[in-house]
């Protein structure tokens, strides 16, 4: 029996496909701009921390987030501070820092939470840390905050 036929990819063949590109628009900026932003957040978000201001830090990252393709290095640089946000933040302040945040840094907040629990580097390091965000988050912004994540097709 021959099984080449299984190797052919259909969608190739179909003119109704869907592109991820057409699903979001792309970030306009160029991915060097996106870059140099994320950096210029980190070392503001230093200067936030060092001033206990935990709320102006995560609105800072979490406004204007890196979104699309190429840029991948901002991404990963917007998730680590965001991550030493969380790390540095008592767990007692945590529900009044996420009462704070407007709706869109909420859901854009459940976004890095469910990335960061998506890599397993960082997330055995920071499991505890990140389930009870996203505990805290849960019950301040319900659970449409993680409908809203998981239906929204730009990814952090």
């Amino acid at each position: 029996m021959d099984g080449a036929f299984r190797k052919i990819d259909i969608d190739a063949f179909d003119e109704d496909i869907i592109q991820e590109s057409e699903l979001y628009e792309a970030d306009p900026r160029d991915p060097a701009q996106v870059l140099e932003e994320a950096r210029a957040r980190q070392s503001s978000v230093r200067g936030f921390l060092s001033k206990n201001d935990v709320v102006g830090a995560l609105t800072t990252v979490l406004e204007n987030a890196p979104y699309g393709p190429n840029v991948e290095d901002a991404k990963t640089i917007s998730l680590q501070t965001l991550l030493s946000i969380l790390n540095n933040t008592k767990s007692t302040e945590i529900s009044n820092v996420v009462k704070s945040l407007s709706m869109d840094c909420q859901d854009t907040l459940m976004k890095y939470l469910y990335k960061g629990m998506a890599m397993s580097a960082w997330a055995d390091s920071n499991a505890s840390v990140l389930l009870s965000w996203h505990e805290k988050l849960t019950e301040i912004a319900g659970t449409g905050c993680i409908v809203r994540t998981m239906t929204d097709r730009r990814t952090v």
